[in-house]
């Protein structure tokens, strides 16, 4: 059985994914919050989880490279042995439910890779 490939990642996630963290938390908290959101993010405590957990955990499905390009493509950065950004993730209270603010597709890749890869991230629990 071939060993699956080693998912390799940036220490930090880039300006560019938590612009798109808060393009998405945009259509979730009113834009008044949103600076000192993304300044918190920034902040907030960093982590590693199994890909498999992440997905349980925010309830969204696993997207296949068939199904996203965007998941196609990280596949390929993996196999390429390119480095993947961090994810990012913000848990909104009362409902904690944990929001994959940045990362979904990486997220997906990873799991493709393998289950039990483990994806570093930020997790903000507001």
């Amino acid at each position: 059985m071939a060993r699956p490939p080693r998912v390799k990642w940036l220490d930090e996630a880039e300006e560019k994914d938590y612009a798109a963290a808060r393009s998405y938390l945009s259509l979730l908290v009113p834009s008044g919050d949103l600076d000192r959101l993304i300044d918190a993010l920034k902040q907030a405590p960093s982590g590693r989880w199994r890909a498999k957990d992440i997905l349980r955990a925010t309830r969204l499905p696993l997207l296949g490279a068939k199904q996203s390009e965007e998941v196609a493509e990280k596949l390929e950065k993996i196999r390429a042995n390119e480095r993947l950004s961090p994810i990012l993730i913000v848990i909104l209270r009362p409902d904690v439910m944990a929001q994959i603010a940045d990362g979904y597709h990486r997220t997906c890749a990873a799991y493709l890779a393998h289950e039990d890869t483990l994806v570093p991230g930020r997790i903000l629990f507001i």
